[in-house]
């Protein structure tokens, strides 16, 4: 369920260390890491032959580093905290990212966030700095740690 909460530019540029509640869990099934393997060309087996997988330490599939980073916008998007008149969010980069823990197939994953700062950009942008985690159900550490980077493109009235 998509949740957004709307402030006003001044009072979001302000934000520091701003906690965003989690998401919903999202299940990391063999289709969805099948799907991800063609659209990437990465068909390591350890993400695609359940058989080969089994036999390794993980013991199963796993979901691809990269499937779960791909996903932060999906997760992240669900519980949103956006400045009023966002024309639009622009992947900007990442400042450091860890992958801590393998993702098995058929497990469920979510996101949790804190924006940890936000810095005008000329009178119209907003660079937010967010701290992400993907925690996997029923594992201690979290599949990855990432500080995200997204400028906010918004429509600034002032003097119009």
């Amino acid at each position: 369920m998509t949740e957004t909460q709307i402030l006003p530019v001044e009072e979001f540029a302000a934000l520091s260390d701003h906690p965003l509640p989690p998401s919903d869990w999202l299940l990391i099934d063999q289709a969805r890491i099948d799907a991800f393997a063609e659209a990437t060309g990465d068909y390591q087996f350890i993400h695609v032959d359940p058989d080969r997988a089994a036999a390794t330490p993980f013991g199963s599939t796993i979901a691809h580093g990269f499937l779960t980073l791909s996903l932060l916008p999906h997760l992240t998007g669900q519980r949103n905290l956006l400045p009023e008149n966002l024309v639009m969010g622009i992947n900007y980069g990442l400042n450091k990212l860890r992958f801590l823990e393998p993702v098995p197939v058929n497990s469920e994953v979510r996101s949790k966030g804190i924006i940890r700062s936000v810095a005008k950009r000329g009178r119209d942008r907003l660079l937010v700095t967010s701290e992400v985690t993907v925690e996997i159900k029923g594992r201690e550490r979290p599949a990855l740690v990432a500080e995200v980077l997204t400028l906010y493109v918004v429509d600034n009235q002032e003097g119009e």
